[in-house]
């Protein structure tokens, strides 16, 4: 009973990739590639890891240097 199982289970997975597959197939790829590059350069100036955090606003910079006595 369980080996049937397996099986049933193997194939309603195996109907799932195909459907997965079918739905990714109608996708334009060049279309969303070129989606991604124009929202990823529009995002760009605001990406606080490519342009930096100004030091007025950094909440985690230390606000005075130690000094060694």
């Amino acid at each position: 009973m369980s080996s049937k199982v397996a099986i049933n289970s193997d194939i309603g997975q195996a109907l799932w990739a195909v459907e997965q597959l079918q739905m990714e197939a109608g996708i334009d790829q060049v279309k969303m590639a070129a989606d991604l590059l124009k929202f990823c350069t529009e995002q760009a100036k605001n990406d606080p890891f490519l342009v930096g955090i100004p030091a007025a606003t950094n909440s985690f910079k230390e606000k005075k240097p130690y000094a060694i006595l």
